[in-house]
Order: structure tokens, then sequence, then C-alpha cells
């Protein structure tokens, strides 16, 4: 396999060697990833300035932009050869639920499957205390590489994984599931620069709300690794023939 990977937490992430490890067996791999942290980028798309790749490995690149412009430039010239897949991690913290809108790493897998390509978007959910354990998280990955090469799903699809942050030999399997929710987020935290202006920090996120059984939020609580396949379509189809009905009252 010609697989593509790359991240938003930056070209120097413990994630993202991780995964180069963990991946580096099943096939040819590539990188391209930002040049600093870009988490929370989403799936922004430099259009005003150009962008620069600069090697810094073999076959391994950073950018000047986002996730995004990491995955569009690795698929679409970058390279002489098409890739197969797109795998974007391993994320240093949770994308569960409303955090995938937010997320440049589910963001470049999201470019991937834009570009026709199957992509995985993998992320650890490190809490206070936690081992950090980026290997096992990418192992994971591995294992879900290796099955798609075995049997790849019917069409071109987005996965987000996520994966507890337990000691190797403790994840108690992998569970397919639905996205849940968050409570709202914190409120902004005002500051000081040090020139005395005001500024402000975005609050932290807030706690599962929808995390019932069968969401990814119940999956990692149960020590379970989750899996989510997304869609790029955000229409909300059941609400359709009721705003006909309501454009009709007018």
């Amino acid at each position: 396999m010609k697989i593509l990977l790359s991240n938003d937490d930056g070209y120097q992430a413990e994630g993202l060697q991780a995964l180069g490890t963990a991946i580096k067996p099943l096939g040819t791999i590539k990188i391209v990833a930002p040049d600093r942290n870009r988490s929370g980028a989403s799936n922004s798309l430099t259009l005003d300035v150009p962008v620069r790749a600069v090697q810094y490995d073999a076959g391994a690149y950073y950018v000047n932009g986002t996730p995004t412009d990491c995955v569009h430039l690795g698929i679409s010239g970058l390279f002489d050869y098409e890739h197969d897949i797109v795998i974007s991690g391993v994320n240093d913290g949770a994308n569960l639920g409303d955090d995938t809108l937010y997320s440049g790493t589910v963001a470049a897998a999201i470019e991937g499957r834009f570009l026709g390509l199957p992509a995985i978007a993998i992320s650890l959910c490190v809490e206070q205390g936690s081992p950090r354990n980026f290997a096992g998280a990418a192992q994971v990955a591995a294992r879900l590489v290796k099955r798609m090469s075995q049997e790849p799903l019917q069409e071109p699809v987005i996965l987000n994984v996520n994966v507890p942050d337990v000691p190797d030999g403790e994840l108690r399997g992998i569970k397919v599931t639905r996205l849940g929710n968050r409570h709202r987020s914190k409120p902004i935290v005002p500051a000081r620069d040090p020139r005395g202006s005001n500024v402000y920090w975005v609050g932290s996120a807030g706690a599962g709300q929808d995390a019932g059984p069968g969401t990814d939020f119940h999956a990692i609580a149960e020590g379970y690794a989750s899996i989510t396949p997304l869609q790029i379509d955000l229409t909300r189809h059941s609400a359709l023939r009721e705003l006909e009905r309501w454009l009709e009252l007018e």
C-alpha cells in the first residue's frame, strides 16, 4: 500500500512518529504535516498566500499551512504517484462527538476522502496522569490499515478512531459507535497581555452530554477503542419536507 500520513499537532509530534513506526511495515509511507501545532484548524484551506513544503527527512515534508493543506498537497501533486489511503494522527487528545467539527486531525482525513481515498483519523484520549501510550493507539491504526488492505470497504470512507490511554495489553477491544455530544464549553478565560490589553482564551471543552451506550464517549469510558464512520453530507434530510411546508406558508 502507498500510505499518506498527516496530523494537526505538527511534524515533530510524538503521535505522528509513533504512527509512522507502526505503519511502516505495511507499505510505502509519505508524511506531509504542519510545521507547527494547528489543533482546531478544522477544514480550513489556505487560499490567500502560497504554502511551502519543506523536506525534513526522506519522504517527509512539513508545510506552513493547515492539516487540510498538507493532505491536499500530498495527494494533488507533491508526489509522482497516487496514494491508497490517508491516515491522520495520532492526535494528542480525544476527538469525540462535537470535537470532530473543530479537529484538524479529522479534517486531514476528510480532505483525503474529498480527494477520493479512504481515510482514518486516530486520536489518543489522554488524561492527566495517563501513560500517553501513543504507540498503542498507533497499533490500533495499523490493525485497521492491515484489515483494509485485506478486505477494502465498499467505498471510500472516513473512520474516526479514538483510543483510551491505557497501558499496553489493557485495551478491551474495538467498538463501532456513533458520535455523542458534549455540554457547552466552559466560559472564555479573560487575561491581559504584557501591554495591558484584554485577551481571551477559549474555554475548555464541556463534558459528555449524549454519552450513553453506543456512543464514542461510552466506549472510551469502558476501556474500548471507538471507531465511528463519518459522512461528508451535512444535509439534515429529515427536515427537508418540513422546510418546504414552512416556505409554502409565506
